[in-house]
Formats: structure tokens, sequence, C-alpha cells
């Protein structure tokens, strides 16, 4: 398999027409979309996987779909958006992760995520990232963390005024200046 950039276990690459079932599966997953509004429909996890394409296509990046090297197995996805949503902070691009369960605990996340960062830095020369979660998302939030991540506050997310039970959210950056670069290789 060609990636556009690989960590030790991981390849990141564009996504392909054939990702839809196991994207769609994963979009499915009642557990996985716990700190989402809903879980997606066959045809909103396609609609999703155009716009992450289209990403791709006009910025360089996207949450990028994501395979275990060893085994060519897609895990679900790792990788950097541009945010637009109105807050303080935004726009802004920011970091995210979204993994099927057999993929949960074995550190990919964290992993994908640092070398998304050096991505981020090194190659598209961006100077801050950020990372948004709900506030009840403390895996996702221990992951931001480890990553080197600070916290910078709390906040309303906009796009989910109507689901309060998560509209509570928390963010964190990470400068390019404050990076320490041998944690992210």
């Amino acid at each position: 398999m060609s990636y556009l950039f690989t960590s030790e276990r991981l390849g990141f690459r564009d996504w392909h027409a054939n990702d839809l079932p196991e994207f769609a599966a994963l979009n499915a997953d009642v557990e996985v979309m716990a700190h989402f509004p809903k879980v997606l429909t066959e045809k909103e996890s396609s609609e999703f996987m155009v716009r992450l394409q289209e990403s791709y296509d006009k910025r360089g990046y996207t949450y990028f779909a994501v395979e275990i090297r060893a085994t060519a197995e897609f895990i679900g996805f790792i990788g950097l958006a541009y945010q637009e949503y109105e807050t303080d902070f935004t726009p802004a691009v920011d970091i995210g992760w979204r993994l099927k369960k057999s993929a949960w605990g074995n550190g990919f996340a964290t992993e994908g995520a640092k070398c998304c960062l050096v991505f981020a830095f090194d190659t598209l020369h961006l100077n801050r990232i950020i990372s948004t979660c709900t506030a009840k998302n403390l895996p996702s939030e221990k992951v931001m963390q480890k990553l080197g991540m600070k916290r910078m506050g709390e906040f309303k997310h906009p796009r989910l005024v109507a689901f309060p039970e998560i509209e509570s959210c928390v963010w964190y950056a990470l400068e390019s200046t404050d990076r320490v670069v041998p944690e992210l290789v």
C-alpha cells in the first residue's frame, strides 16, 4: 500500500470509494459515536467521506484514513480538519481521531496524532493546532494531554446547541514553538 506518510505501526492515506462499508460501520457503532449527536447512516458516512476527500484536495490535509501497516487493516481516521464554527479560538486547524473499538487501547490514537502533528508543523508549516471533545470524553482528552497539548478552557459547541447533554466541550492547543520534537517523532 502506498501511504502519504507513516508512523511506526500506522499508514495514513486519502480516502477510497471501497472504504465506505467499513467507514459506515465505524460511524454506525453506538459506542464509537457516544460523544456525538447520533450514529450516521451509510448515506451520511458517504457524504462525510466526500467532504474528507474534498478537504484533502483543497488544503492538503484531512482526517486521513488510517490502516495498521502490518495487516493493511482499516481502523478509522486520524488527522487534521479546518474548523470555522464560531468560537473565540476559530477558525483553526483541529486534530482529531475516530477509531473502531477493536483498535482502542493500543495507543494508536496517540501514535497517529503525534505523526499528524509532525506533518502539520514540519510539512504544512502550521503554527497552532487545536483539539476539542465533549467534556465527558475523557479518553480523547487524555490523548490530547499525551500529545503535550495545553488545556485552554471549556466552551459550548455552537454545532451542538440542540444536544445539551454533549454541548459542553473542552479545547486544547499546541503551538509549533511549544512542542517537544523528540516526543513527536
